[in-house]
């Protein structure tokens, strides 16, 4: 269902035939919303407007959701929305198992391309970004019954193997012993060695062969780097919260076999051409082509995402297909895109997008970077943050800081101002469901003093809302109307910052009810209608912050 304003604002237009505009009322005494409708119609239409207001409010039908409108002024429009559909409409959220996310009509295979590590390599701030949003992603398209296929499409091919190879078999090597970080020092030694000593790198040439054409030997060294890797990334995710597994899986090698199928169908098509020596795939109004095969006969990135999406949409059967990577790679994915088109991979009633983020910055503003001028590793970033707050705040930091701005906006890492519990910050986020939980948990102590303290407070009856006749009840009761709305955004735009800026909206609406509505001290229907209006207040600031992959504490 849709939120009372815009409910409202498509009654209106119904009537007017153009947008309402509804704008909120200035003051509680003008109502909810107000309009200007009737003085942008006086024009067009040659009348006064308060006649068009007067004719607008006699055909309108709205009496289910609002009181009788006032005109005011030249000719506005003030609208109050009903007290009892208020409190209907928050009382339905404590007990809706979705908390007001609107499932999908049709709901769709989405793949989410995200994460994408390279082995032998720790993850670094680049890839910070990546996760966080497409786990935000996975977890606001399956909320609205969508079923979501994770993609990991991991840097486990190239070149770069029959150089780590190489390195491991002639140093002797156990693989198997290493960590993580032991295995990306070993690729740096490897490439050391592999730009001094022109003999190495020959052999190391010979071992990419050997890597391609199935050696034993050197795919159980390549197998053994992709084990230490996994785990490294699979601490991580779990350090980070996040809902990859490994079955979620698809990493660069798993694609080999398709990649001479999809040059062998460009060519049929007549879409592959030679081009000095290279198969291209020539797009109108590009500059360059697409190289799907180079000149020594290799495939690059671009034939190997060709495969992807040919995979995903024949095998998978995507209905939508996302990936989440660095802004910079826009046009390489916007080529990608048409070419598939062109090629029948990517047919039109399947939808392909590329969200790009912006860089992580440094508090200097400069991109962030060791002392040393190297990457920094996602962990050391968790590391400075935990220095300044517990783990799930800290965690609740870093990601509330990363999805609260436009995505494609770069952003500072500033770790001790993002765990700070005041201002636009995940853990204020976190302390608002913390303060609402306090007064339930007080409130079923002073119901039954033998309730156990640690008593799931989702679980227990808190009836529903009645009476919300003060302004800051009302406010909040229509700002928690907006919630499955605002989801509905977030899904088809991949907009999250929607999301954190409807919560923390939220939370200060809350913040206002709670000073101008005792709840605690009030007594009778009115102490229950509150409780309840708390109880859907909690039930939709835990459930958005689910859905930003942050943890909803009831103490802090």
């Amino acid at each position: 269902m849709s939120s009372l304003p815009s409910q409202l604002a498509a009654r209106i237009e119904s009537v007017t035939g153009v947008d309402p505009e509804l704008r909120p009322a200035t003051k509680p005494q003008f109502g909810h919303f107000q309009s200007n409708v009737a003085l942008r119609l006086a024009k067009s239409q040659g009348r006064p407007p308060r006649e068009i207001a007067s004719d607008i409010v006699a055909k309108l039908e709205a009496d289910d959701l609002v009181e009788t409108p006032d005109i005011a002024g030249p000719g506005f429009i003030n609208f109050r929305l009903r007290s009892d559909v208020l409190a209907g409409v928050a009382s339905a959220l404590i007990s809706d198992p979705h908390a007001g996310i609107v499932q999908a009509e049709a709901p769709q295979r989405v793949v989410i391309d995200y994460s994408a590590p390279n082995v032998a390599k720790q993850m670094h701030v680049g890839h910070l970004r990546s996760t966080i949003i497409g786990d935000c992603f996975n977890r606001v398209l399956t909320a609205q019954g969508h079923t979501v296929i994770p993609q990991n499409h991991i840097g486990d091919w190239g070149t770069q193997f029959g150089m780590l190879v190489q390195y491991i078999v002639e140093h002797h090597v156990d693989v198997s012993v290493l960590d993580l970080p032991a295995a990306e020092q070993l690729y740096k030694d490897s490439k050391k060695e592999f730009d001094a000593d022109e003999d190495f790198a020959d052999r190391a040439r010979r071992r990419v062969v050997a890597l391609q054409s199935g050696d034993e030997e050197t795919l159980a060294t390549w197998r053994s780097l992709i084990a230490v890797s996994l785990a490294g990334f699979n601490a991580t995710y779990a350090r980070l919260g996040i809902k990859l597994t490994d079955e979620d899986l698809a990493g660069e090698s798993t694609y080999n076999d398709d990649l001479p199928k999809v040059v062998a169908e460009l060519k049929a098509d007549g879409l592959a051409v030679e081009d000095a020596g290279a198969l291209c795939v020539f797009v109108e109004g590009e500059d360059a082509p697409m190289i799907v095969q180079k000149k020594d006969g290799g495939f690059g990135y671009d034939a190997t995402d060709l495969a992807a999406i040919r995979r995903r949409v024949g095998a998978l059967d995507a209905d939508r297909i996302i990936y989440v990577t660095d802004v910079r790679q826009h046009h390489h994915f916007d080529m990608v895109f048409k070419v598939a088109r062109l090629a029948g991979f990517l047919p039109e009633d399947v939808t392909a997008e590329h969200v790009g983020y912006g860089m992580v910055l440094g508090p200097d503003g400069h991109p962030f970077k060791t002392r040393e001028g190297g990457t920094v590793s996602l962990n050391s970033l968790l590391d400075e943050a935990e220095e300044h707050a517990a783990p799930n705040i800290a965690l609740a930091a870093i990601k509330y800081a990363d999805l609260s701005n436009g995505l494609q906006k770069d952003y500072v890492f500033d770790a001790e101002r993002m765990v700070q519990t005041t201002g636009d910050t995940g853990p204020y986020l976190q302390y608002a469901h913390a303060r609402v939980s306090q007064i339930l948990r007080k409130a079923a102590a002073q119901i039954d003093p033998g309730v156990d303290p640690q008593a799931d407070l989702s679980a227990m009856d808190w009836g529903a809302v009645t009476v919300i006749e003060e302004p800051a009840e009302q406010q909040l009761a229509l700002l928690l109307s907006r919630f499955g709305e605002v989801v509905e955004v977030v899904a088809a735009d991949l907009t999250p910052h929607k999301l954190c800026t409807y919560l923390y909206d939220l939370a200060g609406a809350y913040s206002s009810f709670y000073e101008k509505c005792p709840v605690l001290k009030s007594e009778g229907e009115v102490r229950a209608s509150r409780l309840a209006l708390c109880a859907a207040t909690r039930r939709v600031i835990g459930t958005g912050l689910e859905l930003l992959g942050i943890d909803a504490p009831d103490r802090m």
